[in-house]
Order: structure tokens, then C-alpha cells, then sequence
């Protein structure tokens, strides 16, 4: 215990949530308590809750870093190519690797997050993390509205509920293939990867121009 005392905080800090976010991985997040999360990261309960007052604490933590890491995915998949079609294709190659890297993470992102910030009920996680994810829709709509310019997308796209619908269904599409990859590939004969290029050109031509 006398080398953990010498440790900055933040240290602890990321070995409590990183526990944590493999036993919410093996279990979910309800069946998880503080005490389990004590014992995986090998702290007692009560110097856990030097570090962190609450199991929801610890659960904004994770959905900020799930929203980084988004961001982070969406932000290389823009910048690398200036065609319409290329850049939508990066970003559902993007979303691929991240649910493949980052599964948790990725089912975290769909979760409803708080944006009622006019009470002081909320943790500053919270509130980053709605930000972010507002960054993240302006980028989308900067994608859709250049596409449009182009005339490689439709022009009486609603911009707002094209976004919404834009995740709704690239991230069904990926969780769908996550979870029945072996009924896919039964079924259909088709590989995942197959299956998903179906799927992601099905959303591109609900969008699409003839042209596009």
C-alpha cells in the first residue's frame, strides 16, 4: 500500500476504471457492484471510494472515453479522402474497427446520454461527453452538406433527423453483424465483412443522388 500512496490520483483512478470496464464487459453493468470492482482492481471498498463516490461515477468515465474514442474514429475517417462516397466508406470502416476494438465502448455510445444541464444534478463526464458527441453530429452534418453541394446527396435531406438516422442505422447494421456472424454466415453464406458492405451501400443509396 506504501508504493500506491506515492501515486498520482489519476493513476488509481485509471486502474479502478479500467477493472471496471472489463467486469461491465464480462457481466454488464448492472450485475457489477463496487465491491467486485474493489477486488478486480485490488483495492479495499473504502479506498475505492477515495477515488470515485459512486458505480455511476465510474460509468460516465467509460461513456466519455467511449465518446473520445468516436470522435477520434470520425475525425481520421474525414480528413482522409475529400470524395463523398470515400469519405462515407472511411467512416463505416472506422465504426467497423472501433466495435471490433472497443465492443463495450461501442454499445455505450447508443446508450441514452443526459442532456439536461440546467439543474447542477450531473457529473462533469456527463456533460463533456454530450459535448462531444454534438461535435461529432456537427462533422456528420459538414459531411452531408458538402455531399449535397457536390450533388453527390440528395438535396431535401432534414439535416438533423438525417444524422440520427445516419447512426441509427450504420450502428444497427454493425451490432446486428457483431451479434449474428455465425447466422449470417449459415444462413446467407455470407462473410461479415460481405454482409455489412451490403448494408452500408443499402444506407449510402438512401442518401444518394444518381449520380452519387
Amino acid at each position: 500500500m506504501g508504493r500506491r500512496k506515492k501515486e498520482p490520483r489519476s493513476v488509481h483512478r485509471e486502474n479502478i476504471v479500467s477493472a471496471a470496464s472489463a467486469l461491465f464487459m464480462e457481466r454488464g453493468i448492472a450485475a457489477v457492484s463496487m465491491d467486485d470492482i474493489a477486488k478486480a482492481a485490488g483495492y479495499s471498498k473504502a479506498t475505492l471510494y477515495v477515488y470515485f463516490e459512486n458505480k455511476e461515477e465510474i460509468v460516465g468515465i467509460l461513456a466519455l472515453n467511449s465518446m473520445k474514442k468516436l470522435d477520434g474514429y470520425i475525425s481520421s475517417a474525414l480528413i482522409q479522402h475529400e470524395a463523398t462516397k470515400a469519405r462515407y466508406d472511411f467512416i463505416c470502416r472506422g465504426l467497423v474497427q472501433y466495435q471490433e476494438e472497443f465492443p463495450f465502448y461501442f454499445k455505450m455510445v447508443l446508450d441514452k446520454i443526459n442532456i439536461d444541464f440546467e439543474s447542477k444534478n450531473y457529473l462533469p463526464e456527463e456533460k463533456e461527453t454530450y459535448q462531444i458527441g454534438e461535435e461529432i453530429n456537427e462533422k456528420i452534418k459538414d459531411f452531408l452538406l458538402f455531399g449535397m453541394e457536390k450533388g453527390d446527396l440528395r438535396d431535401d435531406l432534414e439535416i438533423m433527423p438525417a444524422i440520427l438516422n445516419f447512426w441509427g442505422m450504420l450502428s444497427g447494421i454493425i451490432q446486428l453483424a457483431a451479434n449474428k456472424e455465425e447466422y449470417i454466415k449459415k444462413s446467407m453464406g455470407l462473410s461479415k465483412i460481405k454482409f455489412l458492405e451490403y448494408g452500408f451501400s443499402l444506407v449510402y443509396h438512401s442518401i444518394a443522388t444518381k449520380r452519387g
